[in-house]
């Protein structure tokens, strides 16, 4: 069995306990006693993880003393959207949810976007906790305070900064995942040891067979330092005005990449992996690191089963949707960039010929 961490998100009063472990029962039931919440209270889940978690989530509330109204989702990226939030609304009101009355995300990223958005906007702000069941929300989307919803031009361009109350990853959870989201999680976790932890980097290279296994203490070890760096970035940068942009490595292409495949053919990390090997690309094109460091990179993401071309896309349409990224300021993209394992810089002047070569290497 693995230890339990604790990871701490310092942001002043808008701090908040990352808190990672086997069983997250009693760690969750103490916090709803002891939060000064309201009895009312909603879980929102979405029906594939709703039906092996959401009862049981729902009784350790209830044990907690609150009365949780209980409501899923479709599953899929699709239900993040503004229709869905009005019937999420619809329910936090019918539900009789008060100021102080909290909205508990169960589920992966859309779960926790879309309920996220759900609480910074009903009343102006509730309590919001999150429970991430799969591995890339463990270690992306459920830490940091973006929420949003979609819009039928770009992914996530409707949305706020909102800090979780608390955040409850059970690693047992994962033991349900297909194969398919844990190799999208490691997408991300990869990405953190290339933007500032070199060591990082090395013990997921190092450590492949328990970590595509999730053997209980590599399982803790990676996602709790993931947590650790997004932590100490969003501490630092709390609304993405500078550091925190170094968090985006890989993004900008994989936006696009989603984009153009409906947000169907790739999850996210998956998608990010592509992402990344086109911004090494760029960052070997701009001079800014050898090539043997993008090839050590690509050996790693195919290690990992993650994929390092995409297919279903094309170069134009690529370029055409970086400028609707949300990091593009007056027509000039800010590319995220690797300076060497565990460096990255940001640039917004790279050639239109050197972004175009490197969607070209990623299709």
């Amino acid at each position: 069995m693995s230890e339990w961490r604790r990871v701490h998100v310092d942001l002043g009063t808008h701090s908040y306990d990352i808190h990672i472990g086997h069983g997250i029962e009693a760690e969750l039931e103490a916090f709803a006693e002891t939060a000064g919440l309201s009895r009312k209270a909603l879980l929102i889940t979405d029906t594939n993880v709703g039906p092996l978690y959401g009862a049981h989530v729902r009784s350790v509330l209830e044990s907690a003393g609150l009365d949780a109204s209980y409501v899923e989702i479709k599953a899929g990226e699709s239900a993040k959207c503004l229709a869905v939030a009005e019937t999420l609304y619809t329910k936090a009101i019918e539900a009789g949810l008060d100021r102080k009355s909290p909205i508990f995300a169960l589920g992966g990223g859309v779960v926790g976007d879309l309920a996220g958005f759900i609480a910074a906007t009903y009343m102006r702000g509730v309590p919001f906790v999150q429970i991430p069941t799969s591995l890339l929300a463990q270690v992306d989307s459920s830490v940091g305070g973006k929420v949003a919803v979609n819009h039928v031009l770009g992914k996530n361009l409707i949305g706020s900064f909102y800090q979780p109350k608390a955040v409850f990853m059970d690693l047992a959870m994962l033991k349900t995942l297909p194969q398919r989201e844990i190799y999208t999680g490691l997408g991300e976790i990869v990405k953190y040891g290339i933007i500032c932890d070199a060591a990082f980097f090395g013990y997921l290279e190092s450590n492949q067979k328990d970590v595509l296994a999730l053997a209980p203490e590599a399982a803790t070890h990676i996602i709790a330092r993931s947590c650790e760096i997004k932590a100490d970035v969003v501490a630092k940068d709390e609304c993405e005005s500078g550091l925190r942009r170094i968090l985006n490595f890989g993004h900008t292409i994989a936006h696009a990449i989603e984009k153009e495949t409906g947000y169907t053919r790739y999850n996210h990390g998956e998608a990010v992996a592509i992402g990344m090997i086109g911004a090494a690309h760029i960052s070997r094109d701009m001079g800014l690191v050898p090539m043997e460091e993008v090839s050590r990179m690509r050996a790693l993401i195919e290690a990992l089963h993650l994929p390092t071309k995409a297919e279903g896309c094309t170069v134009d349409a690529l370029y055409a949707d970086i400028f609707h990224d949300k990091k593009t300021v007056n027509g000039k993209v800010a590319w995220i960039l690797m300076e060497g394992i565990g460096r990255v810089a940001c640039r917004n002047d790279v050639p239109e010929h050197t972004v175009r070569a490197a969607m070209q290497a990623c299709l």
